[in-house]
């Protein structure tokens, strides 16, 4: 090979990329070391460059490898030693399809070949079609033989790349290769015969792209982010940059090299931040990084294939910007060695001063932001130190009021620091630490009772006007000539007073313990203490008084209204004592009955079932019904022993077999006596048979009636409008009654408003009688039943007829009113001429 350049060919040297062959000075190809070659081709690259200007230039050579002759020599290598027809037909003409002369004789073996790759050149410039190979069948000399390719770039998209003669079998491409597009082609060879039957067997044909420098390297980012601290030591790691190649990485089209360009700014040196060629990573190559000084560089990369070899290597650049992250390489200094501030005695949340500090790190980070601390001067914590976030400023603010009387004034040292610790090897500044100087103003305050809530214990119903207690307060104001007066601010029963001098505390009243005011046995009270200062101050106190109970309350009784049953045995009164005093002046309690009447001891017993409650009984079998005022006297235990006397209305009625007091009996004892009832029983039975017999009666009629009118014609009968009747009378005017006998009345509050006390129901009321009678609320058959009921109170009201234990008509009480059919009724003629009528329709024994 040769090769020329302006200065000739001094110091050019040559290179290949295949180590089974080398160039020599003069251009001499020649094999390194014997070879076998597996195909009739071989296509290498060469590579001339000159060292001084590092210039490459690159060229295709392909071997066409000559078959062995018939005496085993080797023809010579390369165009120029055939003849130009001979070399042309034997040194581009592939056999894939051979055949063998074996040892024994002519005896015919077919083996198919193993195509070596076909290398193809990227971005050829032509003349397109170009021939790559032939192929032949050595069965062409003896048939006429066609031959075709398919595969992917021939029959199949892309379409067409790739194309044979079907007569001689050269292959051509059809336009330029892009192996970037595409770096292999896999084909099938196929040879038949004119009639299209297959000849040979297909043979694979794969066919490789070579790769030129076509590309130049990416970036995958046009500007690149990276960051290091200040201060950092030679060697740190600060961002990686990449660029991709897409060209063949594994030759050196691929091979991508950086290198950095230019660095802004220049300070503190040219070279601060170096490269790695390969990997693209950037590092710090000299100290002196600050933050302070400088806080972002621009650095320009640029990325080179071919090696890095800026003469033939195809570049590009992208930048990258590194910003300098600061580091609490600065501690915080106070502007000013002192500071001084006033505050109000008894004032909290107020800022007294304000503490400046300067910080040449990065504002409003952890190695700006400012912490203050006191240091000394304030023992008892009556200051902190706020940091403002804005501004970064110490704000001195009492958070424990401070008192005129016992500080006038403060001096504090504090220091600042940052919120971030300060970087390794950096020390803290002298004016990291100050003084600080707060003066108290004294002001008024106000008075204060020592002992708040005070409490004092006495016993209930000290007279007016006693000394309780004297309720002063202490002015704090020491160096204030005041005086303290005194008033009364709650006092809810307004029973005391208080001097407003002294603070004296009288009664104005009796202290009751059982008042509404009192709470859990304490009264409480407040007082106001004011001084003359100005402006005046107060303040308030308040007075607890625990009174101590004493036996002044008698004893009550519950319930006040009770009923039991006319007999005893059934049910009691249950009673329960109580007393607004408490312990020991309540319970137990003794319950009794007054001597006075007699009548109450005689009719009535009393048992205690335990100190707080009794139980009330008759002490006779009976006791007519009515309401009873039972007197019953109840003592304490207190020391003395108060007693009262609490009257309980008892009614006592008739009751049922469970013990439960019946409506009739409620009735009764409201104030009708039990033969009042018994007759009314009575009375309601013979209406209940009249009404029975009517009823039969105009059954009976109505069936006459019937037959005699079954008897007339109907059409003959002229009588349509006129009723017959047998009865005799005087019509209208026989109709003329006295409806207000059968009326009943609403209520029966003039019954059950009776004049408490013990009295039979039968005896004449002394109040003004009422205009009808009563009427108890009992089932009633209507107003024929009230008339009856009439009647018999006008008997039972008669002076004349015999009544109490010398009357013939006896007891009444055994009347039973059971409505057995069998009931006995002789026992009405005992009762006198007034039942004869009954005795008559009732005791006719068994006659009907």
């Amino acid at each position: 090979v040769k090769f020329n350049n302006c200065a000739g060919n001094k110091g050019v040297r040559y290179e290949t990329n295949s180590l089974e062959f080398k160039v020599r000075a003069d251009g001499t190809m020649y094999a390194a070391h014997q070879v076998q070659m597996p195909s009739k081709q071989l296509i290498l690259m060469v590579t001339a460059w000159d060292p001084q200007t590092l210039g490459r230039w690159e060229a295709i050579v392909r071997f066409l490898v000559a078959e062995k002759s018939q005496h085993n020599g080797h023809k010579p290598k390369g165009r120029k030693t055939m003849p130009g027809e001979l070399a042309q037909q034997q040194s581009d003409t592939l056999l894939p399809w051979r055949q063998h002369q074996s040892a024994n004789g002519l005896r015919r073996q077919k083996r198919d070949w193993v195509i070596p790759p076909i290398n193809v050149p990227e971005n050829s410039r032509g003349p397109f079609p170009q021939q790559l190979v032939r192929i032949r069948s050595d069965k062409d000399k003896e048939i006429h033989i066609r031959y075709s390719i398919t595969g992917v770039g021939a029959d199949q998209p892309p379409m067409e790349v790739f194309s044979i003669d079907p007569v001689s079998g050269r292959m051509y491409v059809t336009r330029p290769m892009d192996r970037e597009e595409r770096a292999s082609y896999h084909l099938r060879a196929h040879a038949v015969d004119m009639n299209g039957n297959k000849v040979e067997n297909p043979i694979d044909l794969y066919i490789y792209v070579i790769d030129m420098n076509d590309n130049r390297p990416e970036f995958i980012n046009q500007v690149y982010n990276g960051s290091v601290d200040e201060g950092s030591k030679p060697g740190t790691y600060v961002m990686t940059v990449t660029a991709n190649d897409a060209d063949d990485s594994t030759t050196a089209n691929g091979m991508v090299r950086y290198r950095i360009v230019t660095q802004t700014p220049q300070s503190p040196s040219q070279n601060m931040f170096t490269i790695n060629s390969e990997t693209g990573d950037i590092v710090t190559v000299a100290a002196g990084l600050d933050r302070e000084g400088i806080q972002q560089y621009i650095v320009i990369v640029q990325a080179t294939d071919m090696e890095g070899n800026l003469n033939y290597g195809l570049s590009n650049t992208a930048t990258a910007i590194i910003t300098v992250t600061d580091v609490n390489d600065n501690p915080p200094e106070f502007t000013t060695s002192t500071y001084s501030g006033e505050v109000p005695e008894n004032r909290v949340e107020v800022v007294v001063a304000n503490l400046t500090v300067v910080d040449r790190d990065q504002p409003h980070s952890p190695n700006w932001n400012a912490i203050y601390r006191i240091i000394s001067g304030d023992p008892s914590g009556h200051f902190t130190i706020r940091t403002d976030p804005v501004t970064n400023e110490g704000m001195v603010t009492v958070v424990k009021a401070v008192d005129y009387e016992m500080n006038r004034a403060f001096m504090l040292t504090v220091m600042v620091s940052n919120q971030a610790p300060l970087a390794s090897g950096i020390q803290m500044s002298f004016q990291s630490t100050a003084g600080v100087t707060i003066s108290v103003t004294d002001v008024n305050e106000a008075p204060y009772f020592p002992t708040n809530h005070k409490l004092i214990r006495l016993e209930e119903g000290v007279p007016t006007g006693t000394v309780l207690t004297t309720f002063s307060a202490v002015d704090p104001d020491r160096f204030m000539q005041q005086a303290v007066r005194y008033s009364k601010l709650s006092d809810p029963a307004n029973w005391l007073n208080i001097n407003a001098t002294n603070g004296q505390i009288t009664t104005a009243a009796v202290l009751d313990r059982e008042s509404d005011y009192i709470k859990n046995n304490v009264y409480e009270a407040t007082f106001l203490a004011a001084d003359n200062g100005i402006p005046p101050a107060s303040g308030t106190g308040t007075l607890q008084i625990y009174l101590i109970d004493i036996n002044d309350n008698a004893p009550e009784l519950l319930p006040k209204e009770a009923q039991i049953c006319e007999k005893p045995n059934l049910n009691v009164i249950n009673i329960t004592a109580a007393d607004a005093d408490i312990d020991p002046n309540i319970g137990p309690f003794v319950f009794e009955l007054p001597s006075v009447p007699s009548a109450v001891k005689k009719n009535w017993t009393i048992t205690r079932l335990n100190g707080d409650y009794a139980q009330l009984s008759l002490r006779i079998m009976y006791l007519e019904a009515g309401v009873y005022d039972v007197p019953i006297i109840v003592t304490d235990s207190g020391n003395p022993p108060l007693y009262n006397t609490s009257i309980i209305k008892v009614k006592v009625c008739p009751c049922d077999e469970n013990g439960d007091c019946t409506t009739i009996g409620a009735v009764a004892a409201a104030g009708l006596g039990t033969g009042a009832i018994i007759a009314i029983l009575i009375c309601i039975i013979i209406l209940l048979t009249m009404v029975l017999l009517f009823v039969v009666w105009m059954k009976r009629r109505e069936k006459e009636r019937h037959t005699k009118q079954l008897l007339i014609d109907p059409e003959d009968d002229v009588r349509d409008n006129i009723l017959k009747y047998d009865e005799e009378g005087g019509g209208e005017e026989d109709q003329d009654y006295d409806l207000s006998q059968l009326q009943q009345p609403e209520t029966m509050d003039h019954v059950l408003n009776k004049t408490p006390g013990v009295r039979r129901v039968d005896e004449r009321p002394i109040g003004a009688e009422p205009q009808y009678p009563i009427r108890p609320v009992i089932p009633h058959p209507g107003d024929i039943g009230d008339f009856i009921n009439e009647g018999l109170r006008a008997a039972d009201n008669d002076p004349t007829a015999p009544r109490g234990a010398g009357s013939s008509s006896g007891s009444v009480s055994s009347l039973n009113s059971s409505s057995s059919g069998d009931q006995d009724y002789d026992y009405l003629n005992d009762w006198g001429p007034r039942f004869k009528k009954l005795a008559d329709m009732y005791g006719g024994g068994e006659e009907d």
